[in-house]
């Protein structure tokens, strides 16, 4: 493992937001945040602009100097930020991550150089780093942050607020992330669950035995399908969410129970329907619920066209009109949920798969979204 220290910067929308979420970002993606100093606020560094408001951060972590540097720009750009200079002129900026110090490496690349040539010049970066590392000495110039605040010549202001950022801040116990069929929902999830370090529950759909059986013959098989879903489905999650990891901090699943609901209204007659019902609300009670339920949005032809790459045989006969009717019976399961934390991720234009900078939007969407019990965030990447 390596030490790395680098400085956060924000002066456009919701900076100590944007701050935070920089940090947690870099929490998953990066290694692991050991430290946070204060935040300070100064005015924009050799050009006129909104106030900054700035940190540093300490990040232990296995990649390289450019692997974290590559890193680094995934954040920035997932957060909206753009170029860092215009003409080699700085502006207002959603982010800046900037690498300051790797371990006692001197390194000087075109792309990178680290120590951060400017940091000695900079008091909105020596005055964090005064505050988190006050005996780290600098391995080329040989002095401590105290010695070249000392001697920095930047003349700005600096001032310390009360914000406090947190490490690994991710606010839910249980994220449940739903999908039509064809939607990315357990590729996404897999993912996510090893960058926020969860427990990953999957659905053991390829065990159903019904399953290839339903799609050639829906009318008879439905029934008999989707009890099984219910039951294996209840009985996974009683088991999963009651079994704690001790090494894991969360729990991400690529389905939830409601599931059970939106299929069964789709596939089963309303006499079939009314039954099954019954016995869900029975079950439903028991479980426990997701502080987060992220819905993966994709349209139709993306569906078709996924479902046809993957190459499952018993799903190759999946018709348009049905994913359309298990989409509206998911959306109209989800307005009528009053206690339901909900985000709905518009994917329909972008592949998270082959492109990792949709991915990291993904991800940023989550990390800051405010929940909001009884109402749809709709975000469209």
């Amino acid at each position: 493992m390596h030490q790395a220290i680098l400085s956060l910067g924000s002066n456009l929308g919701a900076p100590i937001q944007n701050l935070q979420v920089a940090t947690d970002m870099l929490h998953m993606f990066a290694g692991r945040v050991t430290g946070v100093a204060p935040v300070y606020e100064t005015a924009p560094w050799h050009f006129s602009g909104q106030q900054f408001l700035n940190t540093v951060v300490v990040l232990q972590t296995s990649f390289s100097p450019l692997q974290l540097l590559k890193i680094t720009q995934h954040i920035e750009r997932a957060l909206g930020r753009t170029a860092k200079s215009v003409n080699g002129v700085y502006h207002n900026r959603v982010i800046d991550i900037d690498i300051l110090y790797f371990d006692k490496l001197h390194i000087n690349l075109p792309t990178l150089t680290i120590p951060h040539p400017l940091l000695t010049q900079r008091n909105f970066v020596l005055y964090p780093l005064t505050d988190i590392l006050p005996e780290f000495f600098h391995p080329v110039l040989h002095k401590t942050h105290q010695e070249l605040l000392t001697l920095s010549p930047d003349k700005n202001l600096v001032n310390r607020t009360n914000n406090i950022l947190k490490i690994n801040n991710l606010k839910y116990n249980f994220i449940a992330i739903e999908g039509n069929i064809g939607a990315g929902k357990t590729t996404f999830a897999t993912q996510f669950a090893k960058d926020v370090n969860a427990k990953l529950v999957l659905e053991r759909f390829e065990e159903n035995p019904f399953l290839p059986k339903f799609y050639q013959d829906p009318k008879r098989y439905a029934f008999p399908l989707e009890m099984s879903f219910l039951a294996d489905r209840y009985q996974q999650l009683t088991d999963d969410l009651s079994q704690y990891d001790l090494f894991k901090t969360s729990v991400v699943s690529d389905y939830y129970v409601f599931k059970s609901l939106i299929f069964s209204k789709v596939t089963l007659s309303p006499e079939e329907y009314a039954l099954y019902r019954k016995i869900f609300n029975f079950m439903y009670n028991d479980l426990v619920k997701p502080d987060l339920y992220i819905y993966l949005y994709q349209n139709v032809d993306r569906l078709l066209q996924n479902i046809k790459k993957r190459g499952r045989a018993y799903e190759q006969s999946i018709k348009s009109d049905y994913l359309a009717q298990i989409h509206e019976g998911y959306m109209n399961f989800i307005k009528t949920q009053k206690d339901l934390n909900v985000l709905i991720l518009d994917i329909s234009d972008i592949d998270f798969v082959k492109n990792p900078e949709y991915y990291y939007q993904m991800v940023h969407k989550i990390v800051s979204h405010t929940p909001q019990k009884g109402e749809l965030t709709i975000s469209k990447l």
